[in-house]
């Protein structure tokens, strides 16, 4: 006789959708472990074992504290913070086009850089990347607020035309100070491209409580979006309340999309890219999704990565161009494959 207390057997539902995503977690280790090994001088997986448990100021262990580890995390931080801000954007504006970009992100991310560059004087990574985030912060407050005024509050298209005309005005702004100052348009240059290869652990250190925030409000919101994913009135009568789940999700993609974006720059496909094979693979449920597009994103993005560093050894192609060249291909593959479900 089985016992009141005992607790219930887990669903065959559950258990057959948690299966795939451990694999996949599976390879995104092996994709942070190729981070770790490959590069313009490649480490044997020997190397690799004494760096992380023997330190003794080899050069392999330089390597690998010094590059690599801080590369390999800010991929995983930048990836996991994409994959979620775009499910979560995709989620609110029910547009399968969607990025973070569409809420001002990335032009408001770049603003903030140029401003720190141009009239600042701002130099190095870890100064600038804070006004990055800052930036993306500002932008997509402004354009929640534009989106909230007037009649029925922050609605999927009023938000997405509002990121569009923000972005707009923001990168219009951002081309005039690059344009009027040659030394800020060299740094920016090399920033707007996106790139790993400057991550430090203090700057990715920093990132982390802001990830495991974004991270957790973000999958909180799972039952909500598909909520939302009905339209407003379905999404109000069965009680999800439209203006705190919109402003949350904004809050989500600001924090995740705004901090990928300090680290690693704008990259882009990432975030538009992850949760649409995640719903190829796990359907439409956001509760799903979300995870599935944590798990994808940081392992397209870490490949995108170790193929920038060999496509052209000893030069490096800087990880904007190949998630791009990556992500494009297979974007491009799921619409022509009408994997593209409505939200």
């Amino acid at each position: 006789m089985t016992s009141v207390l005992a607790p219930p057997a887990p669903r065959p539902r559950v258990r057959r959708r948690a299966a795939p995503l451990a694999l996949a977690l599976a390879g995104l280790a092996g994709a942070a472990l190729l981070s770790l090994l490959v590069g313009n001088q490649p480490l044997r997986f020997g190397e690799l074992l004494a760096a992380l448990t023997d330190f003794a100021g080899r050069d392999s262990d330089l390597i690998v504290w010094h590059l690599r580890i801080p590369r390999t995390v800010a991929g995983l931080l930048a990836g996991v913070a994409l994959g979620l801000a775009g499910a979560v954007a995709q989620g609110l504006t029910r547009n399968p086009l969607a990025d973070p970009g569409l809420l001002g992100v990335n032009a408001g991310a770049a603003l903030g850089v140029v401003v720190a560059i141009a009239v600042l004087g701002v130099g190095t990574l870890a100064g600038y990347a804070w006004f990055a985030f800052a930036g993306a912060a500002a932008a997509a407050v402004a354009v929640h607020a534009v989106a909230s005024a007037g009649r029925g509050g922050a609605t999927p298209v009023k938000l997405a035309l509002a990121g569009a005309a923000l972005s707009a005005l923001l990168g219009s702004v951002t081309s005039a100070f690059t344009l009027l100052d040659v030394d800020a348009f060299e740094r920016f240059r090399f920033w707007v491209i996106g790139s790993l290869a400057r991550a430090d652990l203090a700057t990715v250190g920093q990132a982390v409580p802001f990830v495991a925030a974004g991270a957790v409000l973000a999958l909180a919101l799972g039952r909500a979006l598909d909520a939302v994913a009905l339209g407003d009135d379905t999404a109000s009568a069965l009680g999800a309340g439209l203006h705190r789940v919109r402003g949350l999700g904004v809050a989500a993609v600001v924090v995740l999309s705004g901090t990928a974006t300090a680290v690693a720059g704008p990259i882009g496909f990432v975030g538009l890219t992850a949760p649409h094979l995640a719903r190829a693979i796990a359907g439409a449920d956001h509760r799903w999704v979300l995870p599935w597009s944590a798990v994808l994103a940081p392992t397209v993005l870490l490949l995108a990565d170790v193929a920038g560093r060999v496509v052209l050894r000893p030069e490096e192609v800087q990880i904007g161009v190949t998630a791009a060249v990556l992500g494009a291909p297979v974007f491009l593959y799921l619409v022509r494959r009408r994997k593209l479900p409505q939200l």
